[in-house]
């Protein structure tokens, strides 16, 4: 059996630097115990610069009313750091609502955000209450601000600036007392400047903005992450897993993790899966080659943006109305980019 990763001494963690294993459940039961003490967010794993500068914000704009923006690359974990805003607040003990506006048919986002009454539409067939009148005197939590329809982004701004709305097919206002809290992981400047996301709208969302850090900028938190996640699938599993190979670890560290804290979740679930004994089996191989495959997909949509944004400006690169400006980019960046992504006027004429 090869050297083995301990749960210890993870702030000194540095890739070849690894120390000896320990009892696993052991000792990440203590640093687990040291982060909760430390900063009281029991469900956020982590120790890194990054992590912690998003919970010093988390402290201050928490026992305020204040919106919040939360920016961040899929999977970093911006549904948790919403919960720690809330639960952090005076408003704890009320409800923590959600709704995923890019998981919603854009013609029910105004339904599922206000409410309904009986026949407003076929298929209503009762009435229903919206998440703003289910989250009175707690906190809505809307994920993925940036995809929702421009014919309903007035009404939310009512809502949120008046603190009053209509259900669809009722003349009644419902005054509401709902603390927002918003998520995005697309570029809402570049939407404005595409005439997809009202100013006025992010200007009222963006009162406290908070951008969370993807994994590959905290590093140092894998190791605990890769704990946590494996301590909980064994026991899920009703399995005994009490080591992670050191090459195994370094190769977890190492990766880019497109998907960031979801993806190494997923992952370490399946390495647990196919572990039989008590040392972690990790397909190193398996994480090179969704390394690669990863660069190669985001490469591809680059490129599918860059072009898309030619024809619509008619393989003009700038000016008024060209492309670097339709994608918020200098000239020279786009060019570089376009060289680099090896596009031709092949691409986009015609």
């Amino acid at each position: 059996m090869g050297a083995t990763v301990a749960f210890t001494d993870l702030e000194s963690f540095a890739g070849a630097n690894i120390p000896e294993l320990g009892v696993l459940e052991e000792e990440y039961s203590y640093f687990e115990s040291e982060i909760g003490l430390e900063h009281q967010f029991e469900d956020i794993i982590g120790k890194s610069a990054g992590l912690r500068k998003v919970l010093d914000y988390v402290a201050i704009v928490a026992p305020t009313a204040a919106t919040v923006l939360l920016y961040g690359e899929t999977g970093t974990g911006k549904e948790l750091i919403a919960r720690a805003i809330h639960n952090l607040s005076p408003r704890r003990d009320r409800n923590f609502i959600r709704l995923n506006c890019a998981a919603i048919p854009s013609g029910l986002v105004e339904s599922e955000l206000f409410g309904h009454e009986r026949g407003a539409f076929t298929g209503a067939l009762t009435q229903k209450a919206g998440r703003f009148e289910l989250a009175e005197r707690g906190t809505l939590f809307l994920d993925e601000i940036g995809d929702i329809s421009l014919d309903v982004q007035p009404k939310l701004l009512r809502a949120l600036q008046e603190r009053e709305f209509e259900r669809l097919g009722s003349t009644r206002t419902i005054r509401v007392d709902v603390r927002l809290i918003a998520a995005t992981h697309r570029d809402l400047s570049m939407l404005i400047r595409n005439n997809q996301f009202r100013e006025d709208l992010f200007y009222r969302l963006n009162v406290f903005p908070i951008e969370i850090p993807p994994l590959r900028e905290r590093r140092e938190d894998i190791p605990l992450l890769v704990h946590h996640f494996v301590l909980r699938a064994s026991r899920q599993m009703q399995k005994r897993i009490r080591s992670v190979p050191k090459q195994a670890m370094e190769a977890l560290v190492n990766a880019d993790w497109p998907g960031n804290i979801r993806e190494l979740e997923n992952f370490i679930e399946r390495c647990v899966i196919f572990t039989q004994g008590d040392e972690l089996n990790v397909p190193r191989a398996e994480l090179r080659r969704s390394a690669a495959s990863a660069t190669s997909t985001f490469e591809e949509a680059e490129r599918q943006v860059i072009i898309r944004a030619l024809r619509a400006a008619s393989g003009r690169i700038s000016g008024q109305g060209g492309t670097a400006e339709r994608l918020g980019l200098k000239r020279t960046t786009l060019q570089n980019k376009m060289r680099k992504l090896n596009i031709g006027r092949a691409d986009y004429s015609g």
